[in-house]
């Protein structure tokens, strides 16, 4: 076991705040003006603690610069760099959008990737995860536990607490999706609708319509989403807990690649929009009693080569398929691309199946860790990847990744599905580059200055809100409170690392794999994994 490793620039200690009642909140949205004299007593002086949640969807923590992002720069100045950040696996939105919404690993929360197949929802394909439709009829069917642990602003909400979510795309649904009209004073805006319905109305007819993603001006839908927040959300006071998810730089990275001129475009739009959050909080007289945490939901990878791995599984004699055309039959593989991971379904279970198709991926020249739900010879559990649950894939598979260069000089080069093009951006391997994401915390409750090399990640964020927002009756969480980023700074939390292996020996050669993770008390976090298939050396 080792300490962490922990610089600080300056140690700042601010006296604890009393938090008050929760503001009222308007019935009605209107948009805020510039002059200050102009708004209601609520929204010139709220009183109380805040903290707002702003992520800056796919943000590799190595383009944070003064030139790309001189706004969190500025703030990271004055707060806590997490250098040491990590998503959970798989290494994608949802996956991490509900580890940021609940504190815990997907295994516990039951979801595990963006596309699942799960035959109670619909027996036929693959589901979308954040889809509408999909999570009321996810949580009809399970008596409101589609996602088997409270999210965030359920808990703040049980304890008398305002909140927000204002969200560029679907993933909002999942910090808050049970906000139905009459029953709830909080608000949901997720991809330009809302929840309850109504509550949208005012915001558009002042900033136009949602810019739908599917048109390409992801830059305006998430400026309107951060407006829809800061002039609309906010008018009537700032609530306790306000969620901001920008669509940026993931939506343009996935159609160049990190890096691009494009991108670091994008990754300043994002910033300019974390210039108006900051600003909003200094007009309404809240920043000094607001801590502010800017987090990526992962990291971003560039596409070497595209697999088209139905194709393969085909010509290698597997019944394999995307979709369903009739009723699934035993034996049967329901196959999910999720970029830089694919999940296995093997109905029935069919054990010969998945000893054939773990074996076939382990002798070939992409496969990276592979995970199975019954423990097989050199393969990880779904256990050990924190992703087994009820409707959990029978085999997950990452695809391998290395630290080569892209064309624009960005490191880190992963094979993936069919679904992009070799060159373009993606993400959701093990790879270095996916796993690890940003977070810079400032605020009344962080120390000044500070660079924090002890390993922290996504499921880290609700105990810590929990925390700075003094909230004593909360579940347990897989995540903990980020304490070494605080003046309570903690001097002998016990963390350290280790690296699982496991192999498999073939007549034509060697199959190896490891995980390096990383722990702090009971957390972990993964770091990376790899793999490959070794062939026997052969003698001249």
């Amino acid at each position: 076991m080792q300490l962490p490793h922990v610089t600080k620039a300056c140690f700042l200690v601010l006296a604890s705040l009393i938090c008050a009642l929760p503001t009222a909140w308007g019935a009605a949205l209107e948009p805020s003006g510039e002059n200050r004299q102009d708004r209601p007593a609520s929204a010139r002086a709220t009183v109380g603690k805040h903290a707002v949640l702003v992520v800056w969807d796919g943000m590799r923590p190595d383009f944070v610069n003064e030139q790309n992002t001189p706004t969190l720069w500025k703030l990271a100045q004055s707060g806590v760099t997490f250098r040491n950040h990590h998503s959970v696996y798989l290494s994608a939105t949802n996956v991490n959008g509900t580890a940021l919404a609940t504190g815990d690993y997907p295994g516990h929360s039951g979801l595990i990737a963006n596309r699942e197949f799960r035959p109670k929802i619909d027996n036929r394909k693959p589901i979308d995860v954040d889809d509408p439709a999909t999570i009321r009829k996810g949580d009809d069917i399970s008596n409101a536990k589609y996602l088997a642990v409270p999210a965030l602003s359920a808990i703040l909400e049980a304890n008398g607490r305002k909140t927000v979510v204002a969200a560029a795309k679907r993933v909002g649904l999942l910090h808050d999706r049970h906000r139905e009209s009459g029953q709830s004073r909080d608000i949901t805006v997720s991809e330009g609708n809302s929840i309850p319905p109504d509550a949208v109305t005012t915001i558009a007819k002042a900033l136009g319509q949602f810019p739908p993603l599917e048109k390409n001006e992801f830059a305006r839908s998430d400026e309107w989403t951060t407006k829809a927040l800061t002039d609309f959300l906010w008018k009537d006071g700032v609530p306790d807990f306000s969620v901001l998810w920008l669509c940026e730089p993931d939506a343009t990275e996935h159609k160049t690649a990190p890096g691009a001129p494009a991108a670091l475009a994008a990754i300043k739009s994002s910033d300019a929009n974390l210039g108006l959050v900051l600003d909003s909080l200094d007009r309404y007289h809240v920043l000094t009693t607001t801590d502010v945490f800017v987090v990526s939901d992962h990291g971003f990878s560039t596409i070497e080569r595209s697999i088209d791995l139905r194709k393969i599984l085909k010509a290698a004699g597997f019944d394999v398929v995307t979709e369903f055309a009739n009723e699934p039959k035993s034996g049967q593989i329901m196959m999910i691309g999720n970029g830089g991971s694919v999940s296995f379904y093997v109905i029935g279970h069919d054990a010969d199946t998945i000893g054939r198709l773990v074996e076939f991926l382990q002798q070939s020249d992409f496969a990276g860790v592979i995970f199975t739900k019954p423990k097989l010879e050199g393969t990880f559990s779904l256990e050990q990847a924190k992703i087994d649950s009820a409707d959990a894939p029978d085999i997950e598979m990452s695809f391998r990744w290395n630290e080569k260069k892209n064309q624009f000089g960005a490191p880190g080069m992963i094979d993936a599905d069919w679904q992009r093009a070799a060159g373009k951006g993606t993400h959701a391997t093990l790879g270095r580059f996916d796993m690890h994401n940003m977070l810079i915390a400032s605020g009344p409750d962080f120390q000044k200055g500070l660079t924090s090399d002890l390993a922290s990640g996504n499921v880290d964020l609700a105990p810590t809100i929990l925390h700075v927002l003094r909230i004593k009756d909360a579940p347990q969480m897989d995540g903990r409170v980020l304490l070494e980023a605080m003046p309570e700074y903690e001097q002998d939390i016990m963390s350290g690392s280790k690296t699982i292996e496991s192999s498999r020996q073939f007549s034509l050669g060697r199959w190896r794999q490891s995980l390096k993770v990383s722990q702090v008390r009971s957390t972990a976090y993964f770091d990376e994994g790899n793999g490959a298939f070794l062939p026997n050396e052969t003698k001249n």
